[in-house]
């Protein structure tokens, strides 16, 4: 049986509150380094590490936060790790995107399509040492160019493996559109390789949680791995501070930074023909107009609204369980901030 959706929303908020409390830590220079965080993941990873068990493993991407939250990860071992302090979950020399943790079975790594050997690697010592338990690869559909990955899905299906393969689309190659420099059609890769795809919203908690869940009790049974392929929507864009995603947030203080120089560029009485300065400009001009019309800004693709509009008829109740898992992330964000005696 499904859980209800009280329990989904819950887990989707902490990972929500928790990666706008490390936002607000990198954008006050707390956190150095890029920040790549899983806002808009929130369905597809709720709807998958519900159902995990202990002796499950999951292998992470690079926006691997939501997930050890969900699993249960101590929230203060992460922000510590990001903080870049000893005491952090990998003492504070991971940082945000080589996240571990032994004993949840959990690794992320910044090598785009990396998940995919780990989780191979994970459910072959399951199928020897722990029957019964799965692994779970989480990734982007850019890692379907990696041939490691590639190799893993092959791999997974010519031994039987109890691996879930999880692609969390959102359409964007950083700055470029997925369907431009990926040709065909993800799910027939892995059908190609004698997996099964099933394709899903990944907006949807229930939805997600419902297909992933014929798809898990398919590799606890034995019957190999199956491809999950999820679509979603990453609000903060490929990474936190993106330029075109400031503009549109903010276009009067934003738009003077890019302008003057553009201005500058295109006055000079040197360089470039200007019927190339007017095609670049053109092509900047665009980009902008397009992250004004981008899904990314559309409320109805945030999963955690989505999930939050079905709980609507008993508001007491919806307001006791946010204000609960509020305090909870400031408490742990206190704890997170306070200098440890030496």
């Amino acid at each position: 049986m499904p859980p209800e959706l009280w329990s989904l929303y819950a887990l989707m908020l902490e990972s929500r509150l928790s990666e706008e409390a490390i936002a607000a830590l990198w954008h006050d220079g707390l956190i150095s380094g890029e920040m790549h965080l899983g806002t808009g993941e929130e369905a597809i990873i709720a709807g998958i590490v519900s159902q995990l068990r202990k002796s499950d493993a999951m292998a992470l991407d690079h926006r691997g936060t939501a997930a050890l939250l969900m699993r249960g990860v101590d929230p203060v071992l992460i922000l510590r790790e990001l903080l870049g302090y000893p005491d952090g979950l990998c003492g504070g020399m991971g940082g945000h995107m080589h996240l571990f943790s032994k004993e949840h079975l959990a690794a992320s790594s910044g090598i785009v399509g990396a998940a995919g050997p780990t989780a191979t690697g994970f459910a072959l010592s399951a199928q020897y040492s722990y029957p019964g338990a799965i692994a779970v690869a989480f990734f982007g559909e850019g890692a379907m160019n990696q041939g490691m990955l590639m190799e893993s899905l092959n791999l997974a299906s010519v031994w039987n493996l109890p691996v879930l393969f999880v692609c969390k689309d959102d359409g964007w190659a950083i700055t470029t559109r997925s369907e431009r420099v990926t040709g065909g059609d993800l799910s027939e890769r892995a059908r190609g390789l004698g997996i099964p795809a099933v394709k899903v919203d990944g907006c949807d908690v229930s939805e997600v949680w419902e297909a992933s869940h014929a798809a898990i009790e398919r590799a606890r049974s034995g019957q190999g791995p199956t491809f999950l392929h999820a679509r979603c929507v990453h609000f903060e864009a490929h990474f936190l501070g993106f330029q075109l995603s400031r503009i549109v947030r903010h276009p009067f203080r934003e738009m003077p930074r890019i302008a003057v120089p553009l201005t500058h560029s295109f006055l000079q009485p040197r360089g470039a023909a200007l019927g190339e300065r007017v095609a670049g400009l053109k092509k900047v001009l665009a980009a902008v107009l397009s992250t004004f019309r981008d899904p990314r800004r559309d409320s109805a693709n945030d999963p955690v609204r989505r999930a939050r509009k079905s709980l609507l008829s008993d508001p007491v109740r919806l307001q006791e369980l946010e204000d609960q898992i509020e305090q909870e992330t400031n408490r742990a964000l206190a704890s997170a901030l306070a200098e440890v005696p030496s």
